[in-house]
């Protein structure tokens, strides 16, 4: 292993980590002017400037930018180039509590773990002295070091290196991944006005163990994609005093929530992976103050992760799903009100309520069909309006668009809509059917053979943690990209991805990263031999194969 390489990785995620950078504050443009300082003083910056610019974040209130190196090789007029990514924003510092202090300073904060109680592995792990902690270290900067720490030293005899590489450091991954987003038209122009073929996009975000006593280390070609499938709930309105003459969308979100939730019906299987079941992320009724009188609409919305399901798919699913909770609710209440009757010797006369669900774009569509051009007339000048809004973010935005389209429907009966909630992330299998696809298949088999470890290293086809790699490409068939634009309200206003060129990149992905644990908590740590080491020399080898 490169001894003087894993030092200088160590030294560059430390100075990395050390600038806290929290996602959507301006933290983030600290950590970049860093990262520009380190870049600026490579030999290939110092003589080609030109290839080292920052790309702006449209209409960002924290002026985000991302920094986006290019750096061509001399030997021969190889066009071949790998598109490498990684992001420089982290998630917050709050659960350090009186650490917090130090949760951006690596060293002094692992002094400070050994005088504090810790969980039994953490504690172990500390002991080791093979562990290094602090926030960002492990999720990402360590894999931005190992990125930077290559192309210095290819920066040194930029002569005899033969290819291209282009490095985006992007901001905002944490949130909306507006950095990569706002990269990827600048990737397309470069690819198009230089010439240059793409081969691959690599990302060097953390990886670490799947499940308790794993010792596997994973290179994953591929990633996992999400979806947010939501729904705003429209029951009926009534005072608690006449119980059931309404119905409550609270107890119809209930129902969703347990039909969906966790079911492992809705994982997708490929090639015996198997991806996580939805898992709630919001749920709330929409009732703006307290009063005897019960909600009239509610709203969840689920993360649902995809390997192969699309957009239309999922939409099938959850329109499904929506209608079978509604009709359980409905049986449920009509059990409960006869057996109430019999208890109060009154006569039982069935619950008028019909469970129905629709689609965002079958709701539109029945609103246009009574107000026809006004709809859209209408709808524009409130989402102009809501774009204005502070207050709400985009999720918000979306259901807010949503709860509009239906107050202008005349139909004011008991329903659900379904829709998707932004962001969307599509998933990206590389099957080994495309001439890119094999080459990066065979490229990462050869650097795993011949990178000498004792660690087992295994291939997955998902990277399993959402990540800016879904932005490397995107669905082509017009079926699903339609089941994205028409059910996503606010599409290309309050929310949009450039689709078009992340069809023209139509790139193969892969996750080579860094081995740690805790991602996310106060206890985030790489394991520095296998992070500075290993990852990096086979993170090499694959972009030189890939450059051959």
């Amino acid at each position: 292993m490169n001894m003087s390489r894993s030092k200088r990785i160590e030294e560059i995620a430390v100075a990395l980590t050390e600038q806290l950078s929290v996602a959507e504050t301006t933290g983030e443009l600290d950590a970049l002017k860093k990262m520009h300082e380190i870049f600026s003083d490579m030999t290939y910056y110092k003589n080609n400037p030109e290839d080292l610019r920052t790309i702006e974040v449209p209409g960002d209130k924290w002026g985000r930018k991302s920094l986006m190196a290019l750096m061509r090789g001399k030997k021969s007029d190889n066009k071949k180039t790998v598109v490498m990514i990684g992001h420089i924003d982290t998630v917050g510092i709050s659960d350090y509590g009186s650490l917090k202090d130090y949760a951006n300073k690596p060293y002094e904060l692992t002094e400070k773990f050994k005088e504090i109680d810790l969980p039994e592995e953490v504690k172990k792990d500390l002991e080791s002295g093979e562990y290094l902690f602090g926030r960002g270290l492990f999720d990402m900067k360590t894999g931005d070091a190992i990125i930077m720490s290559i192309m210095e030293e290819i920066s040194q005899d930029i002569e005899n290196f033969s290819g291209n590489l282009i490095f985006c450091a992007v901001c905002d991954e944490e949130a909306n991944s507006a950095g990569m987003l706002s990269c990827v038209p600048e990737l397309v122009k470069i690819q198009e006005n230089e010439g240059l073929e793409f081969t691959a996009l690599l990302d060097t975000d953390y990886m670490t163990s799947e499940y308790e006593g794993d010792e596997n280390k994973y290179v994953y070609i591929g990633t996992v994609g999400k979806i947010m499938p939501s729904f705003y709930i429209v029951g009926k309105e009534t005072h608690v005093g006449e119980s059931f003459k309404g119905i409550d969308p609270n107890q119809i979100s209930a129902s969703i929530i347990n039909r969906i939730n966790l079911n492992v019906e809705y994982c997708d299987t490929v090639e015996g992976e198997v991806s996580l079941p939805p898992i709630t992320l919001k749920s709330k009724d929409l009732k703006p103050e307290y009063s005897c009188q019960i909600a009239k609409t509610a709203c969840l919305y689920f993360n649902y992760a995809t390997q192969s399901s699309t957009p239309d798919e999922v939409m099938v699913k959850m329109k499904k799903a929506a209608k079978d909770s509604f009709q359980y609710t409905v049986d449920s209440l009509n059990n409960q009100y006869e057996a109430y009757c019999k208890m109060a010797s009154r006569d039982y006369k069935k619950l008028p309520w019909e469970a129905r669900s629709f689609s965002y774009e079958e709701l539109y569509s029945m609103v246009k069909l009574e107000m026809g051009q006004e709809l859209e007339t209408k709808l524009n000048e409130y989402i102009n309006e809501l774009i204005e809004k502070e207050e709400f973010d985009t999720r918000d935005k979306t259901m807010k668009i949503v709860e509009f389209v239906h107050s202008l429907w005349s139909d004011r009966n008991p329903a659900v809509i379904v829709y998707f909630t932004p962001p969307y992330y599509p998933h990206v299998y590389v099957e080994g059917k495309t001439e890119k696809e094999i080459n990066l298949l065979n490229a990462v088999a050869d650097a795993v053979e011949k990178t000498k470890t004792d660690y087992k290293v295994v291939y997955k086809k998902f990277f399993p943690y959402i990540s800016d790699l879904s932005y490397g490409s995107a669905p082509k068939d017009p079926v699903i990209i339609s089941g994205i634009k028409n059910n996503m309200p606010g599409f290309g206003k309050t929310y949009d991805l450039p689709l078009e060129d992340m069809q023209k990149l139509d790139l193969p992905v892969l996750d080579i990263g860094s081995f740690g644990k805790d991602a996310h908590k106060f206890t985030e740590r790489i394991e520095k031999k296998y992070s500075f080491e290993v990852a990096p020399e086979l993170v090499e080898r694959t972009i030189m194969n890939l450059l051959k």
